[in-house]
């Protein structure tokens, strides 16, 4: 039972294999867009979590400012990177 199900198993792996590496293969070159179209905007891109940890840290040492900041997110409901955005926004405002 246990050598059937070792088996199917690689049959599926292989099959896979295959199926990806056609795919690979049979899709055509994609048309490079222009510039313009390749630029997303910062709202947009997903942030990563060592820029996330690189703005809190240059965050902390004006603490007051981020509580603040902090408030006015909550109030305006935002959420994800939305949120993160408007305290970049927020703090980097005089």
């Amino acid at each position: 039972m246990v050598r059937k199900l070792a088996c199917a198993a690689a049959m599926l792996l292989i099959i896979g294999a295959l199926q990806s590496a056609s795919a690979q293969t049979a899709a055509p070159p994609a048309a490079t867009p222009p510039a313009a179209m390749t630029e997303a905007k910062p709202g947009k891109i997903k942030l990563t979590a060592q820029k996330l940890k690189d703005m809190k840290a240059k965050w902390s040492a004006n603490k007051p400012k981020l509580k603040e900041c902090r408030k006015d997110v909550k109030a305006k409901g935002l959420a994800g990177d939305d949120r993160w955005f408007y305290i970049e926004e927020c703090m980097g405002k005089s």
